[in-house]
């Protein structure tokens, strides 16, 4: 099996529009995908300068249309920046315990629809729970070595030059963006991976 990189954050449109199609490849192709939580620094709206602002607007903008053509993907734009960490961690923490894509999927349909504040570690311990696993636990890794953990994700991503989410990383090479993942199959396909 061939080694995928996919760097995702819970807050980025793009990566929940590439979610699923992620999930999917492995039924196409050897490899062996893993997910690898990063986070993006957003500017809050007294930063951004006017551009940067009308860039945020046509992102959600073009992220429904493409939701649109997926049967639409409910995506709502957050009520503020939001520090991922508590979630990411909390990914980290379902991959050790076999809860990843169930985790994955209630995180970021649910913070899309604005009922997950991904933020709150109390709200992350409370969907862990929900899932089947232990709230203390996650609590416990979220301050001891989940945060570890995401530091080393956060390092790796610095040595992959990753900038955004949703980035794919084969062989070296990066596809960064939902609509990229075409070529990343072309290029799976050109070393003879698929199925």
């Amino acid at each position: 099996m061939e080694g995928l990189k996919l760097y995702f954050d819970y807050k980025s449109p793009f990566a929940y529009l590439a979610k699923d199609p992620a999930f999917e490849l492995g039924d196409r192709f050897r490899i062996d995908l893993r997910w690898i939580p990063f986070v993006l620094r957003i500017k809050d709206k007294g930063e951004r300068s006017v551009y940067s602002e009308r860039k945020v607007r046509y992102s959600y903008m073009d992220a429904r249309r493409w939701a649109n053509r997926r049967g639409g993907l409910r995506i709502l734009g957050p009520r503020k920046v939001y520090d991922s960490r508590p979630a990411l961690v909390g990914a980290l923490f379902a991959t050790h315990h076999g809860f990843f894509r169930a985790y994955t999927d209630a995180v970021f349909s649910r913070f899309f629809e604005r009922t997950l504040e991904i933020d709150e570690p109390g709200a992350i311990a409370g969907l862990v729970e929900e899932l089947g696993a232990s709230g203390d636990a996650y609590e416990r890794f979220r301050v001891g070595t989940g945060s570890v953990e995401l530091e080393a994700c956060l390092d790796e991503a610095d040595r992959d030059s990753v900038f955004g989410v949703p980035t794919f990383v084969f062989r070296g090479e990066l596809f960064w963006g939902h609509d990229r993942m075409p070529m990343l199959e072309e290029r799976m396909t050109e070393a003879g991976l698929g199925l």
